[in-house]
């Protein structure tokens, strides 16, 4: 199979790479190095064996299109993102032009690949908007009611999709994603506060929770969220699927879970929330199991303990207070 991943370099996108290179297929990989890194890719780019093409290009260009139309993946796994809630919210025109125009160029260019499919990275954290408390875990048949320009336009997106599944025979599936950890996460980063209460947590930094620590998240691993983009460049046509536990763990019950997992006692700094973000959010993931055959198999300590080791081998880590509450 010959894939492209846009956003290839980032977090989630280089893992994915690296399993679908070790399942022997062709890849593209497509990242303008804003956020994501050279590094994530250094041992697929190492590898003589891996057929691997990395292009240094912006999906906001028109040079998105025409690279697609000449490589002609089977399945684009689209990742590409403006991922920071915060910035959306400062810069909603910037968010709406990566991620909507950005998406609409994309899918452009899939217009001259017979056949092309397009597995989307959705946010299951944001597209459900605040659902009420008895109806967690969400399931895909709960309204779309996001609440930040960041869950508006990843909305969009999956409207668009629906639009060219009917007007051009593009195929896709949507993985409303929780709350991504592990590996290769940026411990700065947009929204990944187990990264950055790891880092922080290693290296004596002081943590800060935004609001009172009761918010819960859905937390997912990197692999288990690999696993199921795999699964969707061949199942799950025209849907949309949550990508979770269904499982809610408060902020404080995390940051506690962390400080025994690091070995350090070390409170909490505590700060007022911040707009646009949820108080709870916990994902039913019952449909991807029925159409993927997929099924979360970390549990999160162990996925904790994993990214502990990753960045105390890696020495990552930062001097600076750690800013997290989602």
């Amino acid at each position: 199979m010959r894939a492209m991943v846009t956003g290839g370099a980032g977090f989630i996108g280089s893992n994915l790479v690296d399993r679908l290179l070790a399942e022997g297929h062709e890849i593209d990989v497509v990242d303008d190095l804003s956020t994501g890194t050279l590094a994530n890719l250094a041992a697929a780019r190492s590898n003589p064996a891996h057929e691997m093409s990395f292009f240094n290009l912006d999906i906001r260009s028109d040079e998105i299109v025409e690279l697609i139309a000449r490589r002609k993946p089977g399945v684009i796994f689209h990742l590409a993102a403006q991922a920071d809630v915060r910035v959306s919210v400062a810069r909603s025109v910037f968010d709406a032009d990566v991620n909507i125009l950005g998406s609409l160029r994309v899918l452009e260019g899939a217009r001259f690949v017979d056949g092309a499919r397009v597995v989307f990275a959705a946010s299951g954290g944001t597209l459900y908007g605040e659902p009420e408390p008895g109806k967690l875990p969400i399931t895909e048949s709960s309204p779309h009611r996001p609440l930040s320009p960041y869950a508006v336009s990843k909305k969009a997106v999956i409207d668009y999709l629906h639009a060219y599944r009917e007007l051009h025979d593009i195929e896709f599936s949507a993985l409303a994603l929780a709350n991504v950890y592990g590996p290769r996460q940026d411990v700065h980063g947009e929204a990944g506060v187990i990264a950055i209460f790891a880092s922080h947590l290693l290296t004596g930094g002081t943590c800060t929770v935004y609001g009172d620590g009761t918010q819960t998240r859905d937390f997912i691993y990197v692999d288990d969220v690999v696993d199921a983009f795999v699964r969707s460049a061949e199942r799950g046509g025209g849907l949309v699927m949550n990508i979770g536990t269904g499982v809610e763990t408060s902020v404080n019950d995390l940051y506690t879970t962390m400080e025994h997992l690091a070995g350090v006692d070390c409170p909490p700094l505590h700060k007022p929330g911040r707009p646009g973000e949820l108080h709870r959010n916990s994902l039913d993931p019952s449909r991807a199991a029925l159409h993927l055959g997929w099924k979360p198999w970390t549990r999160l300590d162990d996925g904790i303990r994993a990214l502990l080791d990753y960045l105390a081998a890696a020495g990552n880590g930062t001097s600076s207070p750690a800013t997290a509450g989602s």
